[in-house]
C-alpha cells in the first residue's frame, strides 16, 4: 500500500516541482513502483516528465471533478519507470468548480484509493499557494515534504505552513504529519543561507534531511529537455542529491517498520 507525499510551501521557487519530478524519478531508480501527481495548473511537472501539458486528454482536473478515474488519466513513462498523473492549465477551473461542491476537499482521497495498492510510493506536486488544491494534497497526504530556500523569510513562511498543517490535522486528516524539511538551492559560500540552515535545524531537529540539494546548473536544466535530473546527467551534483534524499527517506521508512514491528 502506498504511502502519499504531498511536496508543499506556499511560497514559490523554493524547489517543489525539482523535488516533485527529481525524488520521484530517483524512487522509481530503486526499483519503487511511483506515482507522480502534478496538481499545479503550471503543469511544470507534466512538462518536466516529458509530457506535452497542452496535448492531454484527461488530466488531474478531470479526476478531482469526478469526469474520470485515476487509472483512465495516468500516463506510463516506461522510460522514466513511472506514473504520471498530469495536469495543464484547466487545473484552475477546478478551484471554482469545486467550491459548490460537497466533500470538495476529500476528493484526490477518494479518487486515490483504488490505485494505492499498486504503488510503494505516491508524490503530489503542489501549487504555491494554500489553496483548495493544497488542500486536496494534504488530506491525501499521510507525509508532507517541505522544500526550503534558506533565505531570509524562509521561517516565515514555515510558520504559516505548520499552522495550516495543524488544522488540517485537526478537522480533516489527524493522519498527516510533517515527514521532513528539504533545504534546496543551496549554497555553502553564502553566509545567511548557512544561518536560516542552522535555524531549520535548530527549530525542527532531526525532521529537516541530512541531504542537502545544492544549486546545480544541471538540475535547472534538465526540465527544457524533459527529463529529470537522473536521466539527463545521472552524474551532475543534482541528481546525486535526489538520490541521496531517495536513499535517506528509505532508511528512515524501513527504521520505522522495525521500530513498529519491535
Amino acid at each position: 500500500m502506498a504511502t502519499v507525499f504531498a511536496i508543499a510551501n506556499q511560497k514559490g521557487g523554493v524547489g517543489k516541482t525539482t523535488t516533485s519530478a527529481n525524488l520521484a524519478a530517483s524512487l522509481a531508480a530503486t526499483r519503487r513502483n511511483v506515482l507522480l501527481i502534478d496538481l499545479d495548473p503550471q503543469g511544470n511537472a507534466t512538462m518536466g516528465c516529458g509530457v506535452d501539458k497542452r496535448q492531454l486528454e484527461l488530466s488531474s482536473y478531470d479526476v478531482l471533478m469526478g469526469n474520470a478515474s485515476v487509472e483512465e488519466a495516468v500516463q506510463r513513462l516506461p522510460e522514466l519507470g513511472l506514473d504520471l498523473l498530469p495536469a495543464n492549465a484547466d487545473l484552475t477551473g477546478a478551484e471554482v468548480g469545486l467550491l459548490e461542491e460537497l466533500g470538495r476537499e476529500l476528493r484526490l482521497k477518494l479518487a486515490l484509493e483504488p490505485v494505492k495498492a499498486r504503488y510503494s510510493h505516491i508524490i503530489i506536486d503542489c501549487p504555491p499557494s494554500l489553496n483548495m488544491l493544497t488542500v486536496n494534497a494534504l488530506v491525501a497526504a499521510e507525509a508532507l515534504i517541505v522544500p526550503t530556500q534558506c533565505e531570509y523569510y524562509a521561517l516565515e513562511g514555515i510558520s504559516a505552513l505548520v499552522d495550516t498543517v495543524e488544522k488540517i490535522r485537526k478537522i480533516l486528516n489527524p493522519a498527516l504529519r510533517i515527514e521532513g524539511f528539504l533545504r534546496t538551492m543551496y549554497d555553502p559560500r553564502n553566509n545567511l543561507a548557512n544561518q536560516v540552515s542552522q535555524q531549520l535545524v535548530k527549530h525542527f531537529g532531526d525532521r529537516v534531511y541530512r541531504t542537502i540539494i545544492p544549486r546545480n546548473v544541471r538540475l535547472a536544466e534538465a526540465p527544457s529537455h524533459g527529463l529529470p535530473a537522473l536521466l539527463y546527467d545521472k552524474s551532475s551534483a543534482g541528481a546525486l542529491a535526489y538520490l541521496a534524499l531517495a536513499g535517506e527517506m528509505l532508511r528512515k521508512d524501513d527504521a520505522e517498520r522495525l521500530a513498529a514491528g519491535s
